[in-house]
């Protein structure tokens, strides 16, 4: 399973599967992506894996809707799909117990010393704060927390990690103080918003009415800026 795949990175992550003699099951979205293009289909097409994405956005190409109380089942790995609105509305996280080892795939809800920008569709600064404080960080702090990205190449944090010095969430931050941090970016208008939602309601498709001089950004992007 890959989670949040997406068009740049395709040949790189078939190859790594191939090279560990593994078959692609599913690939798993965390949400609607806003700022880039997902691969789920494109995967699909090539390789055969089914979709799986939140059932709360009603995707027509998505093969396993996940939702929250219903462990999502490959082998014997098991993933409970979190809930965790802020980010965009249909926002999910997964946690996985493997072997002893417990891991939270975090998506945009929860960054390395910081979150997801909460301007996307739906984005409520409330409602991220809640989504981390109340079902994130009330795990052990031993719990490893993956996330979407990191443009500092970092791979991992912990859910101790994050409580005891993430600027924006830990360091036992009030609600209205993370409302007021977030209103203070003022971040431009997401300039491929308005394409890349769209798309990706259709699993990861470039948009037809795409400007020539987005073409190349949504198939080769490279840097996607967060709040």
């Amino acid at each position: 399973m890959l989670i949040d795949i997406v068009i740049i990175v395709i040949d790189r992550d078939l190859q790594v599967l191939q090279s560990l003699q593994l078959t692609l099951a599913f690939t798993l979205d965390t949400d609607v992506h806003a700022d880039l293009i997902t691969a789920a289909l494109h995967v699909k097409q090539r390789v055969g894996s089914r979709i799986a994405a939140p059932a709360i956005d009603r995707l027509p190409c998505v093969d396993l809707g996940v939702e929250e109380g219903t462990p999502l089942q490959m082998g014997s790995i098991s993933l409970d799909p979190l809930h965790t609105p802020g980010h965009t509305d249909g926002h999910y996280a997964y946690r996985s117990i493997d072997h002893g080892s417990d891991r939270l795939f975090s998506g945009d809800a929860l960054l390395i010393d910081g979150c997801g920008r909460t301007d996307f569709q739906n984005g409520d600064a409330t409602a991220l704060f809640k989504s981390v404080t109340e079902k994130l960080f009330v795990w052990s702090d031993e719990v490893l927390v993956y996330p979407a990205h990191d443009y500092q190449n970092r791979r991992v944090s912990s859910i101790g990690q994050e409580k005891s010095r993430n600027p924006r969430l830990g360091r036992d931050r009030t609600l209205e103080e993370f409302k007021i941090l977030m209103a203070a970016l003022d971040l431009p208008y997401p300039k491929f918003i308005d394409h890349a939602v769209p798309g990706n309601r259709q699993c990861g498709v470039c948009p037809d009415n795409l400007p020539d001089q987005m073409r190349e950004y949504c198939e080769h992007m490279t840097h996607s800026p967060q709040g």
